[in-house]
């Protein structure tokens, strides 16, 4: 079967054809039948180098043996219980020895549900409403995060989805990333229960943060009694393996974790001090619970994945990427193609723009027809990167020298082509 044909079917039983917006591009997109290492092969048998990687999920690449293996002998014991397991309580303990702030945590099944309930507990803590959330940090698709800014540099949230209640969005305040001085105007406007942020903004292409600009959401939050909650769902066990707060020596009153904790299988945690989770139910007064939280193939892939990690490996990743970057920026440079690259240990973006990238004002600015166009270059080149600007490119451990030879090379062939039609069109 064609991709093409795959997709006109999926299109009259899934909106779209796809059960996550992002997995739509034009004119359709692949349909991938299995997987291996660094490459994705899709119904037509054609076979892709993978830079998405699971959105991040695949630190490991995919099928990576060791994690299969695992979660292969837990299936064998059952999948779900309905009961406490000692797994989870050794995830949970492995959890705190990486984690300082993590005292104490709670699994669930995604991102989402691990911001969702973070938030409520930070305000459920606090007794405040308010939040502070930042212009382009993605937390998940619950009503409460789920808003843009208005046109100053700190405005309360306008809904950014069909839905989500104009009289909730008035309780989120959106600051600017990389602009402290939003933050404190925007403390002045409400009391704030909880900032929460990407400590590395990876869901609107990939944006660092300024020197001291964690720092200084801590103090701030201190300053005000309100909690400051890190959404790690991406750079948690990428960046390091204390996440974002080992790498910039910032600790948050909460923490959200997954993608890179499950190896490829459904699992996330929210956690904190234990002053704070002793308020989660059955313990306090607010409300948490789900069937599939916490259960025994996830926990035992998440286990896997922590027994894995090491000092070796991020070196490796570090590497690779920063190698690649350096050559897809020379390539881009020797072609005339003004380009600018973000990079962090394992993560990468590309902005076709001639100024620094430090915030979503800056991402909206750049040319996202030419990322386009590069995307479907690369896809006829067998490199597959997330089809949208406002993405992240993530390297793994299954990205060897070969794979980044074969990536220079797809990258000097597709940005050549893109300056061809360019001078065509001048």
């Amino acid at each position: 079967m064609k991709n093409a044909e795959l997709f006109e079917r999926a299109k009259k039983v899934l909106p779209l054809g796809v059960n996550s917006p992002v997995r739509f591009f034009e004119p359709y997109p692949f349909f991938v039948k299995s997987a291996s290492g660094a490459h994705l092969y899709d119904i037509e048998g054609t076979r892709y180098l993978d830079y998405a990687m699971g959105y991040g999920a695949l630190l490991f690449g995919h099928a990576y043996a060791p994690i299969i293996n695992a979660v292969k002998q837990r299936l064998d014991a059952g999948t779900l219980y309905g009961t406490p397991t000692e797994e989870e309580v050794v995830l949970a303990e492995k959890l705190s020895s990486l984690y300082p702030t993590l005292e104490m945590s709670r699994c669930v099944n995604s991102g989402t549900e691990a911001t969702m309930h973070a938030i409520r507990l930070a305000r459920g803590y606090t007794k405040r409403k308010s939040v502070i959330k930042f212009d382009g940090c993605f937390h998940g698709s619950h009503d409460t995060v789920l808003v843009k800014a208005g046109s100053g540099a700190s405005t309360f949230g306008v809904p950014s989805s069909a839905g989500v209640l104009e009289e909730l969005s008035k309780y989120t305040i959106v600051a600017q990333f990389n602009d402290v001085q939003s933050v404190e105007r925007a403390f002045k406007e409400q009391e704030i229960a909880a900032v929460i942020v990407e400590p590395v903004m990876a869901n609107y292409g990939l944006i660092p943060p300024n020197e001291d600009f964690l720092k200084s959401l801590r103090e701030l939050c201190d300053q005000n009694n309100a909690l400051l909650i890190f959404d790690e769902v991406v750079t948690g066990f990428r960046l390091s393996k204390g996440g974002a707060q080992s790498y910039y020596n910032v600790q948050a009153d909460i923490t959200t974790l997954g993608k890179v904790l499950g190896g490829g299988f459904p699992i996330a945690v929210y956690g904190g001090l234990r002053e704070i989770m002793s308020r989660v139910s059955p313990s306090g007064d607010v409300y948490q619970a789900g069937t599939y939280s916490g259960n025994p193939v996830s926990v035992t892939a998440a286990l896997k994945v922590l027994e894995l990690l090491s000092e070796s490996l991020y070196q490796r990743l570090r590497e690779y990427t920063r190698e690649l970057t350096k050559k897809i920026a020379q390539i881009a440079e020797e072609a005339r193609i003004t380009l600018v690259t973000n990079q962090i240990e394992s993560m990468f973006q590309l902005f076709f723009t001639n100024k620094p990238v430090r915030n979503a004002h800056d991402v909206r600015a750049c040319d996202t027809k030419m990322f386009k166009a590069l995307h479907s270059a690369l896809l006829k080149e067998g490199v597959f990167l997330p089809p949208s600007q406002f993405e992240t490119n993530f390297v793994s451990s299954a990205h060897t020298k070969d794979e980044l030879e074969k990536t220079t090379n797809a990258f000097q062939r597709a940005l050549n082509k893109l300056k061809t039609q360019l001078d065509k069109t001048d």
